[in-house]
């Protein structure tokens, strides 16, 4: 249909103004193909507007009508239409039940592996910040407005100005972006690299874990950069706990969800039945190649069929 549309709507044409006109005969097949034709839509609509979690859907173009079908159709019977509507309304519930069971498989997963990996991170950077923080305090940056000293490269600097150009020196000479010992301050070891993406040289703290931060080109604001990092351990620790808190309520909220069932099984299942039904009703289920002579009697021709196959082949 959309391709009919396009072939009327479209560049070049030289008809200002055109009308499309659809026709369709009652008590005909016409309502099943449209049907599908919605299905159709609806599926492609749902992937390309991603506004429905459905992640996978059949090819409506390969659903047929069968000859009882057809029949069926052309006669008015009121149980294909009821079948047609059933036929799409099974489809959509096994589709939700599929996503719902992938949702369940990649939830069991976090359950298992993702979030107690996740809380044992949190649970033992929080108890490295700890120590970390202990070592910050009992090391004061300052005792009476007096640098406490830097150990740069193996040489103890007094002076702030004198530590901070220092590691400017330091950054300067370094070979490549490999990871180098840089000193000692405050209790803690420090090494530094360069970032080539960046093009800048970072520092990493190293107390019981490691902490990051950034080098500038100024002597007395890099001794502030890395005063700034260790002065600021309690606030991450709080934004570690905060991440711990949150992990294990997911953790919670994932295992009470793996315990509820799919919540439309019970519409499924009656009307999987109740299709079922109406398949026997219509005999939608006969071979197709069955005939039906006068007597009622059915006569399956396919042996003979395959004899005059094989003797032609």
């Amino acid at each position: 249909m959309e391709q009919r549309a396009g072939r009327i709507i479209r560049q070049g044409n030289e008809n200002s103004k055109v009308e499309i006109y659809r026709y369709v005969t009652e008590q005909t097949f016409d309502a099943y193909l449209y049907q599908l034709v919605e299905g159709k839509q609806k599926f492609a609509s749902q992937i390309m507007s991603s506004k429905s979690p459905v992640r996978s859907a059949e090819d409506i173009d390969e659903t047929a009508l069968s000859y009882a079908e057809i029949k069926m159709l052309a006669t008015g019977n009121p149980y294909i239409k009821e079948k047609m509507d059933l036929d799409i309304q099974v489809q959509k519930l096994r589709m939700l039940k599929s996503n719902f069971l992938s949702e369940r498989y990649s939830l069991e997963d976090k359950v298992l592996k993702d979030f107690p990996r996740d809380i044992a991170r949190y649970t033992s950077r929080i108890d490295g910040f700890i120590k970390d923080i202990a070592t910050a305090k009992h090391n004061p940056k300052s005792i009476a407005d007096t640098f406490v000293g830097m150990i740069v490269n193996g040489v103890r600097y007094d002076e702030k100005a004198d530590a901070g150009q220092a590691i400017i020196d330091v950054c300067k000479t370094l070979p490549d972006s490999n990871t180098y010992p840089l000193g000692e301050y405050r209790g803690f070891k420090m090494e530094v690299h360069y970032e080539p993406f960046s093009h800048q040289h970072r520092v990493e703290i190293k107390g019981t874990i490691s902490h990051q931060g950034v080098l500038g080109s100024d002597p007395l604001g890099n001794i502030t950069r890395i005063d700034n990092v260790i002065d600021g351990l309690e606030k991450v620790l709080e934004n570690e706990k905060a991440e711990l808190s949150n992990t294990q309520k997911q953790l919670e909220i994932a295992k009470e969800q793996l315990r509820k069932p799919f919540s439309r099984e019970d519409e499924l299942k009656q009307k999987e039945a109740r299709l079922s039904e109406l398949n026997a009703l219509l005999n939608v289920d006969k071979k197709e190649n069955a005939i039906v002579n006068d007597d009622n009697e059915i006569v399956n021709d396919s042996p003979q069929r395959s004899e005059i196959d094989r003797e032609s082949r």
